[in-house]
């Protein structure tokens, strides 16, 4: 498929979110290649956060009950989050979501980050923005492996009194990767020398189609930045030094996830919630947003048995 548009052009071209303008040529091309072009009101914009100039977008359905708050997994962006969108909308959730710094159509240097802090203004942001946009309540949070840490912080730290008093669905969140220790070791050793590693495609569904379109797509980074491995080593220390919360997280992990270390996370959060509801999928990859289809409507179908 033609690429009709260029990253920095459409995020320079893009107005504030809140404007609620109608979406530009090259907007509306983004969606098609995405596939985001669904049946509802939609629109693109600009809001700023930690310094960085971050992109976000609203799908509006006529008669909105609640909000989904979309948060993205490393790496991706909100291009792939379309079933995720589409579930949402057929319940009558208005969606709303954004590129984290470094990703997709937001500022920053790629897949880089100094501090998980960032994701923590960048969700406080999107929280803001959402607030300006009167999106209806109960206002509920999904993320996607580093999305659902990013969501896991939140709630840890600002839990009672989080804007998001609604129900938190949770993909395969990551705590910390596979092979945790080789990790952190590879980081000390590699750190005085190189910036970045060349990123390696893995089959992370299996969904024969994703793989193809993942190292076609003109928004995915090519390169894990060793900042971004330092700023997650910071994190996983601050998670879990953080109090207990008395929210409840529903969670789907894949028990062919080799991606992040889940039988650990899965340990951490129980330990961190007053309740943790998990869904274990047998033959399950890592992203499950795009899982094959009956694995996808497995993941759903136990979010809506949640709600």
């Amino acid at each position: 498929m033609p690429i009709a548009f260029h990253p920095d052009t459409l995020r320079n071209s893009l107005p504030p979110l809140g404007t609620r303008q109608p979406l530009s040529a090259e907007a509306q091309a983004y969606q098609r290649f995405y596939q985001l072009d669904l049946p509802v009101q939609s629109w693109l914009g600009r809001f700023s956060a930690a310094g960085f100039d971050l992109v976000a977008q609203v799908w509006l359905p006529e008669r909105p009950v609640a909000t989904l708050f979309v948060m993205h997994g490393f790496y991706d962006h909100m291009g792939l989050y379309r079933h995720a969108v589409q579930w949402a909308l057929a319940r009558g959730f208005a969606v709303i979501s954004c590129d984290l710094p470094g990703h997709g159509l937001s500022s920053g240097e790629r897949a880089s980050i100094h501090s998980f802090a960032d994701y923590q203004a960048t969700l406080d942001g999107l929280f803001a923005e959402a607030r300006t946009l009167q999106l209806p309540q109960p206002w509920h949070l999904l993320g996607q492996s580093t999305g659902g840490a990013i969501i896991v912080d939140h709630l840890l730290h600002q839990g009672a009194q989080s804007a998001a008093q609604g129900q938190v669905l949770l993909m395969a969140p990551l705590v910390r990767p596979s092979a945790w220790g080789l990790s952190k070791l590879s980081y000390r050793v590699l750190k005085p020398f190189v910036n970045g590693i060349a990123r390696r495609f893995s089959a992370n569904t299996n969904d024969p189609d994703f793989m193809p379109f993942l190292q076609a797509d003109p928004l995915q980074p090519v390169r894990l930045p060793t900042a971004w491995v330092g700023a997650l080593v910071q994190w996983v220390q601050h998670i879990e030094a953080a109090p207990r919360s008395p929210r409840t997280v529903v969670v789907v992990q894949g028990e062919d996830d080799d991606t992040v270390d889940w039988r650990h996370n899965l340990k951490v959060l129980r330990a961190k919630f007053a309740e943790v509801r998990v869904l274990q999928v047998a033959g399950a990859r890592h992203h499950l947003v795009n899982e094959l289809p009956a694995i996808r409507a497995k993941c759903f179908d136990f979010f809506e048995q949640n709600l």
